[in-house]
Protein backbone atom coordinates (compact mmCIF):
# COMPACT_ATOMS: atom_id res chain seq x y z
CA UNK A 1 0.00 0.00 0.00
CA UNK A 2 1.82 3.12 -1.32
CA UNK A 3 1.34 6.18 1.40
CA UNK A 4 -0.27 9.61 -0.45
CA UNK A 5 2.70 12.54 -0.93
CA UNK A 6 0.56 14.99 0.93
CA UNK A 7 -0.02 12.17 4.61
CA UNK A 8 3.42 12.84 5.65
CA UNK A 9 4.58 11.66 9.34
CA UNK A 10 5.43 15.89 9.74
CA UNK A 11 2.05 17.00 8.79
CA UNK A 12 -0.08 14.31 10.74
CA UNK A 13 -1.13 15.28 14.10
CA UNK A 14 -0.92 12.03 16.80
CA UNK A 15 -4.89 11.60 16.33
CA UNK A 16 -4.90 11.56 12.61
CA UNK A 17 -1.96 9.00 12.58
CA UNK A 18 -4.12 7.27 15.32
CA UNK A 19 -7.05 7.28 12.79
CA UNK A 20 -5.14 5.90 9.49
CA UNK A 21 -3.27 3.26 11.34
CA UNK A 22 -6.32 2.08 12.85
CA UNK A 23 -8.13 2.10 9.54
CA UNK A 24 -5.38 0.92 7.80
CA UNK A 25 -5.26 -1.95 10.44
CA UNK A 26 -8.83 -2.55 10.54
CA UNK A 27 -8.51 -3.16 6.09
CA UNK A 28 -6.12 -5.81 6.36
CA UNK A 29 -7.42 -7.55 9.04
CA UNK A 30 -11.05 -7.68 7.22
CA UNK A 31 -9.32 -8.69 4.27
CA UNK A 32 -7.31 -11.52 5.70
CA UNK A 33 -10.44 -12.39 8.23
CA UNK A 34 -11.32 -16.29 7.69
CA UNK A 35 -15.30 -17.24 9.19
CA UNK A 36 -14.91 -18.33 12.61
CA UNK A 37 -16.81 -22.15 12.67
CA UNK A 38 -20.10 -21.23 14.62
CA UNK A 39 -21.17 -23.96 17.08
CA UNK A 40 -24.83 -25.15 17.66
CA UNK A 41 -26.46 -23.47 19.64
CA UNK A 42 -28.07 -25.31 22.55
CA UNK A 43 -32.42 -25.06 22.86
CA UNK A 44 -32.02 -25.53 26.44
CA UNK A 45 -31.43 -21.75 27.04
CA UNK A 46 -31.14 -22.18 30.72
CA UNK A 47 -27.86 -23.87 30.48
CA UNK A 48 -25.89 -21.28 28.39
CA UNK A 49 -23.44 -19.57 30.77
CA UNK A 50 -23.99 -15.48 31.68
CA UNK A 51 -20.83 -14.98 29.24
CA UNK A 52 -19.86 -14.92 26.46
CA UNK A 53 -23.62 -15.07 25.03
CA UNK A 54 -23.99 -17.83 22.76
CA UNK A 55 -24.71 -16.76 19.23
CA UNK A 56 -24.87 -12.97 20.21
CA UNK A 57 -23.57 -12.44 15.84
CA UNK A 58 -23.29 -8.25 17.46
CA UNK A 59 -20.53 -8.98 19.89
CA UNK A 60 -17.13 -9.88 19.22
CA UNK A 61 -13.64 -10.31 21.18
CA UNK A 62 -10.37 -8.56 20.68
CA UNK A 63 -7.16 -10.18 22.16
CA UNK A 64 -4.11 -7.99 22.78
CA UNK A 65 -0.84 -10.00 21.85
CA UNK A 66 2.40 -9.74 23.59
CA UNK A 67 1.70 -10.86 27.35
CA UNK A 68 -1.74 -11.60 26.83
CA UNK A 69 -2.12 -14.01 24.48
CA UNK A 70 2.02 -15.68 24.77
CA UNK A 71 4.69 -14.75 27.08
CA UNK A 72 7.18 -12.25 25.87
CA UNK A 73 7.11 -10.02 22.67
CA UNK A 74 6.07 -11.56 19.18
CA UNK A 75 8.36 -8.93 17.94
CA UNK A 76 11.52 -10.56 19.73
CA UNK A 77 10.80 -13.97 18.98
CA UNK A 78 10.38 -12.75 15.37
CA UNK A 79 13.30 -11.15 15.68
CA UNK A 80 15.26 -14.38 16.67
CA UNK A 81 13.76 -16.33 13.42
CA UNK A 82 14.92 -13.30 11.14
CA UNK A 83 18.58 -13.96 12.60
CA UNK A 84 18.56 -17.31 12.40
CA UNK A 85 18.54 -17.06 9.06
CA UNK A 86 20.86 -14.19 8.75
CA UNK A 87 18.52 -11.31 8.39
CA UNK A 88 20.40 -9.44 10.05
CA UNK A 89 23.77 -8.92 12.69
CA UNK A 90 24.44 -10.34 16.33
CA UNK A 91 24.67 -6.84 16.97
CA UNK A 92 21.06 -6.16 16.04
CA UNK A 93 20.03 -9.87 18.09
CA UNK A 94 21.99 -8.46 21.13
CA UNK A 95 19.16 -5.29 21.32
CA UNK A 96 16.52 -7.33 20.87
CA UNK A 97 17.47 -9.80 23.66
CA UNK A 98 18.03 -6.43 25.65
CA UNK A 99 14.73 -5.06 24.83
CA UNK A 100 12.84 -8.48 25.24
CA UNK A 101 14.36 -8.84 29.10
CA UNK A 102 13.54 -5.11 29.88
CA UNK A 103 9.63 -5.49 28.87
CA UNK A 104 9.72 -8.99 30.90
CA UNK A 105 11.38 -7.40 34.09
CA UNK A 106 9.51 -4.27 33.98
CA UNK A 107 6.33 -5.44 32.71
CA UNK A 108 5.44 -2.12 30.52
CA UNK A 109 6.29 -1.25 26.95
CA UNK A 110 8.40 1.43 26.99
CA UNK A 111 8.08 3.66 24.46
CA UNK A 112 11.52 4.57 23.49
CA UNK A 113 11.94 0.75 23.29
CA UNK A 114 9.32 0.24 20.91
CA UNK A 115 10.62 2.85 18.44
CA UNK A 116 13.67 1.43 18.47
CA UNK A 117 12.52 -2.47 17.98
CA UNK A 118 10.00 -0.93 15.52
CA UNK A 119 12.94 1.11 13.45
CA UNK A 120 14.94 -2.27 13.83
CA UNK A 121 12.06 -4.21 12.33
CA UNK A 122 11.64 -1.98 9.44
CA UNK A 123 14.81 -1.65 8.05
CA UNK A 124 15.47 -5.46 8.29
CA UNK A 125 12.74 -6.26 6.18
CA UNK A 126 12.76 -3.22 4.01
CA UNK A 127 13.04 -4.58 0.08
CA UNK A 128 11.49 -7.82 0.73
CA UNK A 129 8.70 -9.71 -0.64
CA UNK A 130 5.78 -9.51 2.21
CA UNK A 131 5.33 -13.15 0.83
CA UNK A 132 8.76 -14.30 2.21
CA UNK A 133 8.25 -12.90 5.46
CA UNK A 134 4.47 -14.68 5.72
CA UNK A 135 5.88 -17.71 5.00
CA UNK A 136 9.23 -17.42 7.31
CA UNK A 137 6.50 -16.26 10.15
CA UNK A 138 4.69 -19.48 9.55
CA UNK A 139 8.17 -20.90 10.47
CA UNK A 140 8.97 -18.93 13.19
CA UNK A 141 5.53 -19.94 14.88
CA UNK A 142 6.29 -23.37 15.08
CA UNK A 143 10.01 -22.45 16.35
CA UNK A 144 9.67 -19.79 18.67
CA UNK A 145 6.03 -18.84 19.75
CA UNK A 146 3.45 -22.08 19.79
CA UNK A 147 5.01 -23.17 23.29
CA UNK A 148 4.22 -19.59 24.54
CA UNK A 149 0.65 -19.16 24.32
CA UNK A 150 -0.53 -19.16 27.75
CA UNK A 151 -3.25 -21.72 27.88
CA UNK A 152 -5.88 -20.09 30.11
CA UNK A 153 -6.03 -16.78 27.68
CA UNK A 154 -6.06 -19.58 24.60
CA UNK A 155 -9.04 -21.50 26.48
CA UNK A 156 -10.96 -17.53 26.66
CA UNK A 157 -10.77 -17.07 22.75
CA UNK A 158 -12.06 -20.13 22.43
CA UNK A 159 -15.57 -19.85 24.86
CA UNK A 160 -15.81 -16.59 22.41
CA UNK A 161 -15.33 -19.12 19.06
CA UNK A 162 -17.86 -21.72 20.94
CA UNK A 163 -20.81 -19.23 21.27
CA UNK A 164 -20.45 -18.16 17.46
CA UNK A 165 -18.14 -15.00 17.62
CA UNK A 166 -15.46 -13.70 15.73
CA UNK A 167 -12.16 -13.40 17.78
CA UNK A 168 -9.60 -11.07 16.84
CA UNK A 169 -5.70 -10.37 18.03
CA UNK A 170 -4.81 -6.62 18.56
CA UNK A 171 -1.05 -6.11 18.64
CA UNK A 172 1.45 -3.44 17.90
CA UNK A 173 2.95 -6.11 15.72
CA UNK A 174 3.57 -6.47 12.48
CA UNK A 175 -0.40 -7.33 11.32
CA UNK A 176 1.84 -10.22 9.00
CA UNK A 177 2.75 -11.66 12.17
CA UNK A 178 -0.39 -11.45 13.47
CA UNK A 179 -2.05 -12.78 10.90
CA UNK A 180 0.21 -15.62 11.14
CA UNK A 181 -0.66 -16.59 15.06
CA UNK A 182 -4.73 -15.54 14.41
CA UNK A 183 -4.43 -18.25 11.92
CA UNK A 184 -2.54 -20.93 13.40
CA UNK A 185 -4.64 -20.41 16.63
CA UNK A 186 -8.01 -20.96 14.60
CA UNK A 187 -9.28 -16.98 15.34
CA UNK A 188 -11.30 -14.86 12.98
CA UNK A 189 -7.98 -12.82 12.33
CA UNK A 190 -5.53 -9.84 13.30
CA UNK A 191 -5.07 -5.94 13.15
CA UNK A 192 -1.69 -4.77 13.07
CA UNK A 193 0.79 -2.06 12.61
CA UNK A 194 0.82 -2.05 9.06
CA UNK A 195 3.92 -1.81 6.84
CA UNK A 196 3.89 0.16 3.45
CA UNK A 197 4.64 -1.96 0.44
CA UNK A 198 4.88 -1.66 -3.25
CA UNK A 199 3.67 -4.24 -5.42
CA UNK A 200 4.68 -6.42 -2.64
CA UNK A 201 7.89 -5.22 -1.50
CA UNK A 202 8.32 -3.55 1.58
CA UNK A 203 9.54 -0.13 1.74
CA UNK A 204 10.66 0.54 4.95
CA UNK A 205 8.29 2.75 6.53
CA UNK A 206 4.61 2.79 8.23
CA UNK A 207 0.85 3.07 6.94
CA UNK A 208 0.10 5.69 9.53
CA UNK A 209 1.98 4.70 13.30
CA UNK A 210 2.27 1.57 15.42
CA UNK A 211 -1.13 0.21 16.53
CA UNK A 212 0.08 1.11 19.73
CA UNK A 213 -1.92 2.92 22.21
CA UNK A 214 -5.47 5.20 21.31
CA UNK A 215 -4.52 3.70 17.76
CA UNK A 216 -6.29 0.46 18.74
CA UNK A 217 -9.43 1.99 19.73
CA UNK A 218 -9.36 3.61 16.50
CA UNK A 219 -8.58 0.15 14.90
CA UNK A 220 -11.93 -1.31 17.39
CA UNK A 221 -14.31 1.33 16.03
CA UNK A 222 -13.12 1.25 12.13
CA UNK A 223 -13.70 -2.73 12.47
CA UNK A 224 -16.70 -2.73 14.43
CA UNK A 225 -18.51 -0.42 12.19
CA UNK A 226 -17.45 -2.55 9.29
CA UNK A 227 -18.37 -5.78 10.93
CA UNK A 228 -21.68 -4.04 12.36
CA UNK A 229 -20.54 -4.82 15.91
CA UNK A 230 -22.04 -3.87 18.78
CA UNK A 231 -19.13 -2.85 21.39
CA UNK A 232 -21.14 -2.63 24.60
CA UNK A 233 -21.51 -6.55 23.97
CA UNK A 234 -17.98 -6.88 23.05
CA UNK A 235 -14.89 -7.71 25.12
CA UNK A 236 -11.81 -7.09 25.33
CA UNK A 237 -8.61 -8.46 26.46
CA UNK A 238 -4.70 -6.88 27.71
CA UNK A 239 -1.93 -6.77 29.94
CA UNK A 240 -1.18 -3.53 29.60
CA UNK A 241 -2.39 0.32 30.66
CA UNK A 242 -1.57 1.32 27.12
CA UNK A 243 -4.37 -0.59 25.98
CA UNK A 244 -6.78 1.28 28.77
CA UNK A 245 -8.18 3.13 25.30
CA UNK A 246 -9.42 -0.27 23.89
CA UNK A 247 -10.29 -1.45 27.13
CA UNK A 248 -12.64 1.21 28.05
CA UNK A 249 -14.55 0.28 24.68
CA UNK A 250 -16.18 -2.76 25.22
CA UNK A 251 -18.69 -3.59 27.54
CA UNK A 252 -16.49 -6.57 29.01
CA UNK A 253 -12.96 -5.33 29.41
CA UNK A 254 -10.64 -7.90 31.19
CA UNK A 255 -7.10 -7.55 32.49
CA UNK A 256 -4.46 -10.21 31.53
CA UNK A 257 -1.77 -10.61 33.31
CA UNK A 258 -2.00 -7.29 33.90
CA UNK A 259 0.68 -4.13 34.72
CA UNK A 260 0.49 -2.51 38.37
CA UNK A 261 -1.28 0.26 36.23
CA UNK A 262 -3.71 -1.78 34.66
CA UNK A 263 -4.48 -3.97 37.93
CA UNK A 264 -4.91 -1.07 39.59
CA UNK A 265 -7.27 0.78 37.23
CA UNK A 266 -9.22 -2.50 36.30
CA UNK A 267 -10.29 -2.67 40.18
CA UNK A 268 -11.33 0.63 40.49
CA UNK A 269 -13.36 0.18 37.59
CA UNK A 270 -14.74 -3.43 38.86
CA UNK A 271 -13.10 -5.19 35.49
CA UNK A 272 -12.41 -8.91 35.61
CA UNK A 273 -9.29 -9.74 36.05
CA UNK A 274 -7.07 -13.11 34.80
CA UNK A 275 -3.48 -13.87 35.58
CA UNK A 276 -1.86 -17.05 34.20
CA UNK A 277 2.27 -16.25 35.58
CA UNK A 278 2.89 -18.45 37.75
CA UNK A 279 6.30 -18.04 40.44
CA UNK A 280 5.59 -14.62 41.19
CA UNK A 281 3.95 -12.70 43.75
CA UNK A 282 0.39 -11.26 42.92
CA UNK A 283 1.55 -7.64 42.01
CA UNK A 284 5.02 -8.61 40.32
CA UNK A 285 4.12 -8.54 36.85
CA UNK A 286 7.85 -9.70 34.78
CA UNK A 287 9.66 -12.55 35.61
CA UNK A 288 11.64 -12.49 38.74
CA UNK A 289 14.57 -10.52 38.85
CA UNK A 290 17.17 -13.18 39.19
CA UNK A 291 15.95 -14.95 36.64
CA UNK A 292 15.68 -11.83 34.16
CA UNK A 293 19.20 -10.76 35.23
CA UNK A 294 20.19 -14.12 34.24
CA UNK A 295 18.67 -14.18 31.00
CA UNK A 296 20.37 -11.07 29.98
CA UNK A 297 23.81 -12.20 30.96
CA UNK A 298 23.56 -15.77 29.17
CA UNK A 299 21.56 -14.10 26.15
CA UNK A 300 24.75 -11.31 25.62
CA UNK A 301 27.30 -13.89 26.88
CA UNK A 302 26.16 -15.81 23.70
CA UNK A 303 25.92 -13.10 21.47
CA UNK A 304 29.41 -12.12 22.16
CA UNK A 305 30.78 -15.75 22.32
CA UNK A 306 29.20 -16.15 18.91
CA UNK A 307 30.36 -12.74 17.67
CA UNK A 308 34.10 -13.80 18.61
CA UNK A 309 34.01 -17.30 16.91
CA UNK A 310 32.65 -15.54 13.51
CA UNK A 311 35.70 -12.74 13.57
Amino acid sequence: MAALGWLTPRRRSATARSVLAGEASAEAARKSSQEATVSEISEDSSEEPEFPVLGDEKAAAFFDLDNTVMQGAALFHFGRGLYKRKFFETRDLARFAWQQAWFRLAGVEDPEHMQDARDSALSIVKGHRVSELMSIGEEIYDEYMAERIWPGTRALAQAHLDAGQKVWLVTAAPVEIAQVIARRLGLTGALGTVAESVDGVYTGKLVGEPLHGPAKAEALRALAAAEELDLSRCAAYSDSHNDIPMLSLVGHPYAINPDSKLRKHARKLDWRLRDYRTGRKAAKVGIPAAAGVGAVAGGTAAAIALHRRRR
